[in-house]
């Protein structure tokens, strides 16, 4: 047992060194100077550490401005979100409706068709509006995701109706409910599905690009798209780009893991 407990203690480890080594590395050249990464073999480390290639970034190429589109578009996706899927998850599992069970049916159907489907029809209907080139366009895909409203339905099953009902008995409304009995209960799948907005949309490369044609709103994996046609050859730049999109979220991440683990293993085992 102790040697099967060892030989699965390196294995991980082994693991966790190869999943890491390519992140590992594309943060180190960016510190190197240009051209250095180019060399074969590829070095691990910096001979001469420099910041002259993120000094660029955001003096030059402006990296500042797109690296606030993309914090204020991933910021209103959860935000909106949150407000439209946790009230229609809880009310999924717990009020009465007619057709409720079959209206979800159809909306868990529709998770095997493929996003990109509805894309250029989403794209004309907008157009249409007059939505093209704005952020409320980028929005509208985050307004109600069916993976969410599916995860907080999931965990809202497990509160119990005698709590509920002990609450209207009490004389308090449905609202007063959802704010002070349920909101607090659905903290964990909360902060579970504003981390998979948050990081969706932080991500996002396809519909940005579609939807935004103006330079001046581009979100940061457009902004360095465009940016590595001009510097295809700069491979510290393009590292350090690459750096400045996955930081911010991979540190969102660590500080939010323990409410995202437990969000999981709870949602997944309850109705």
């Amino acid at each position: 047992m102790k040697l099967r407990f060892i030989l699965l203690n390196v294995a991980v480890g082994v693991i966790a060194l190869l999943v890491l080594f390519p992140l590992a590395w594309m943060v180190s050249v960016s510190f190197m100077s240009t051209g250095e990464a180019a060399n074969f073999p590829p070095p691990l480390l910096p001979s001469n550490f420099t910041f002259e290639h993120y000094r660029d970034l955001f003096v030059t190429q402006g990296m500042g401005r797109y690296m606030w589109n993309s914090f204020a578009l991933a910021t209103l996706a959860t935000f909106l979100a949150l407000l439209f899927t946790v009230p229609a998850g809880y009310a999924f599992a717990k009020l009465r409706f007619k057709g409720r069970e079959r209206l979800f049916q159809i909306l868990v159907a529709a998770l095997v068709v493929p996003a990109q489907i509805g894309t250029l029809p989403l794209f004309l209907m907008l157009k249409s509006m007059g939505l093209v080139n704005t952020y409320a366009g980028a929005l509208v895909p985050w307004l109600a995701s069916i993976f969410g409203l599916f995860l907080v339905r999931q965990y809202s099953l497990s509160i119990p109706d005698e709590m509920l009902e002990a609450a209207r008995i009490d004389g308090a409304s449905e609202g007063q409910i959802f704010r002070r009995v349920v909101l607090p209960t659905l903290q964990p799948i909360i902060v579970t599905l504003a981390l998979f907005v948050f990081l969706g949309s932080w991500n996002d490369f396809l519909w940005p690009l579609i939807i935004l044609t103006d330079q001046s709103n581009y979100t940061l994996p457009v902004a360095l798209a465009a940016l590595s046609r001009e510097h295809v050859q700069d491979i510290e730049m393009m590292m350090a780009g690459a750096t400045i999109t996955v930081a911010p979220v991979l540190i969102l991440f660590l500080a939010l893991q323990r409410y995202y683990i437990r969000g999981m293993l709870a949602g997944s085992v309850k109705g």
